[in-house]
């Protein structure tokens, strides 16, 4: 016997017809390219998606056609994330910071058709236009621009787009597994490869972004995704506030720390997420301006691990929670958040602040496992650690154009993370895989070294490497970039080390340097670092 219960497709342009429905006159504030903010309203953004919608069938473009876009976080781009997925085509968004062969790539492997683009990047497109025939239109993202047009043969203009579509577009029926978005890895090993969202796993996700385990967002909050929209679809911050028809402030192309605190004082926000490395600039300059960041109350921090100075500095300096997260790509991207239960109010506080340290327990719709070296089911004791492997309701199944079979371990994903879990869950990334420092048989965690470096007041960055060491195949160098006007000796940096881990994980050497070699997504190439400083141990 089935359930006697309506039944429908769980798709994207439902998000935004409920904000619409329910949170029309909520604001979303965009920071423009060109400069200045421009608000507008959820009601605003479901008529504009409505008529994209639209304009994209005039056109004549297949059912799943791709779409892309190369742009910042503003009120044009949340409006192509519904449009676009919404009228049955796939969003596709392209992170501008790879390098140009690999945009090319991107761009013919997944087929694109449509390519919106701010005015930012038109020189970037002009300079591989050639080299992607299979693009039929491009979209500037403004009003008409002689000076674009000039650089691209047929380029349209995003708001003429607009015009000739209707709010009044009616919404293809969908099934909900249909695909709707489309992001691809940073690709730091080989090419990137496509990972294809389904209108389903999207809602899915988003439903669970904004549990209070996981993001805790509601129509109560303002928003601030400082992760862009071209990374991991900010998140699933947009399908998410839509939702819970949140206010959102969208930083456009300043995410220089002046800029956002900037927009945190002045649209009060109280919940904004990003990368460590953001943060750290936006306490930088928080204490230049003398902001005391009253209305913000939480971060949430992802793409790499969070230093605990950085959770400790945002606690007892501003009040704020900062909320631990994981994920990836392959994951749409949510894998864990840290919050706390209710077992952990009675412990001391020292104890508490130190549980917020690790990437926390998945959400209802994922499932952790760690294997060991003979592919054995490890225990969830929080000591024993190995490979981590998920499966979910929001996981990928395959990469684009591969099968199920080349991409999966028994039906499971292979993060390529070394980890413990805890009998509650909780999440402990030791390393990458291929990061873990492997010192006389025993294994020494590159992250921990680093969380305890960063904390150091003379180093602006740090990084810790597995150097070769005739005795003990690899041991910990630290590479280090020193703050604005220090010059710390290399004693005086060790230092830090003392006393909180044990003598023989402290780096043998460190190595100073300007600045770190990151991927598009800002995380550290240990890669190259490994190449340039991965024999200094030796003779």
């Amino acid at each position: 016997m089935l359930g006697q219960m309506m039944t429908a497709p769980l798709t994207i342009s439902s998000l935004v017809d409920h904000a619409a429905r329910y949170h029309s006159a909520t604001q979303v504030y965009s920071v423009n390219t060109g400069g200045g903010v421009e608000e507008t309203t959820w009601g605003q953004v479901a008529a504009n998606s409505r008529a994209l919608g639209d304009a994209l069938t005039k056109l004549g473009l297949e059912p799943q056609a791709r779409c892309a876009t190369i742009a910042w976080n503003n009120r044009r781009h949340l409006e192509i994330y519904f449009g676009v997925s919404g009228a049955g085509f796939v969003c596709h968004t392209i992170n501008p910071r790879l390098f140009p062969e690999q945009l090319v790539y991107i761009i013919n492997h997944a087929e694109d058709k449509v390519l919106f683009i701010d005015k930012t990047f038109v020189p970037l497109l002009a300079a591989i236009r050639d080299k992607c025939p299979g693009l039929e239109h491009i979209v500037l993202m403004d009003d008409r621009d002689d000076q674009a047009a000039a650089a691209i043969d047929g380029l349209k203009s995003y708001d003429d787009l607009l015009t000739g579509g209707s709010s009044d577009f009616e919404w293809p029926e969908l099934d909900e597994n249909t695909a709707s978005s489309l992001c691809y890895t940073s690709g730091t090993t080989g090419n990137p490869k496509g990972v294809l969202y389904s209108h389903r796993s999207t809602v899915l996700h988003s439903l669970m972004a904004c549990v209070p385990d996981s993001l805790d967002l509601s129509a109560t909050d303002t928003v601030l995704p400082v992760v862009p929209m071209f990374h991991v679809n900010a998140w699933g911050t947009p399908y998410a506030c839509a939702l819970v028809g949140a206010q959102m402030v969208l930083p456009g192309p300043g995410l220089d720390g002046a800029s956002l605190v900037g927009l945190i004082d002045t649209y009060k926000v109280n919940c904004a997420l990003g990368v460590p490395t953001i943060w750290l600039g936006l306490l930088n300059e928080a204490e230049k301006l003398g902001s005391s960041l009253d209305s913000l109350k939480r971060t949430v921090v992802g793409g790499s691990a969070c230093p605990p100075s950085m959770i400790h500095a945002f606690r007892e300096k501003y009040g704020v929670e900062t909320v631990h997260a994981w994920g990836m790509t392959e994951m749409s991207p949510l894998g864990s958040s840290n919050k706390p239960l209710a077992k952990h109010k009675n412990m001391a506080e020292a104890d508490q602040h130190k549980i917020r340290e690790n990437q926390g327990r998945p959400p209802w719709g994922v499932e952790l496992k760690i294997l060991g070296d003979e592919g054995q089911t490890l225990p969830h004791d929080g000591e024993a650690q190995g490979e981590l492997h998920v499966r979910g309701h929001w996981i990928l199944d395959s990469y684009l154009g591969k099968t199920p079979d080349e991409t999966l371990t028994n039906g499971w994903f292979d993060t390529g993370d070394v980890a413990s879990i805890d009998v509650d869950g909780y999440l402990y990334i030791k390393d990458r895989s291929k990061d873990i420092i492997k010192s006389g048989g025993e294994w020494i965690s590159s992250v921990d070294l680093e969380n305890i470096a960063i904390a150091h007041p003379a180093l602006a960055d740090a990084a810790v490497i597995g150097a070769r060491h005739e005795k003990w195949d690899e041991r910990p160098v630290l590479v280090a970039v020193a703050a604005d006007g220090a010059t710390p000796s290399e004693a005086e940096v060790l230092g830090i080390f003392d006393g909180k881990i044990a003598k023989w994980q402290v780096p043998d050497k460190v190595v100073f340097t300007d600045v770190l070699p990151r991927n598009a997504t800002g995380k550290v190439l240990k890669r190259d670092l490994r190449d340039q400083f991965g024999d200094v141990l030796i003779g």
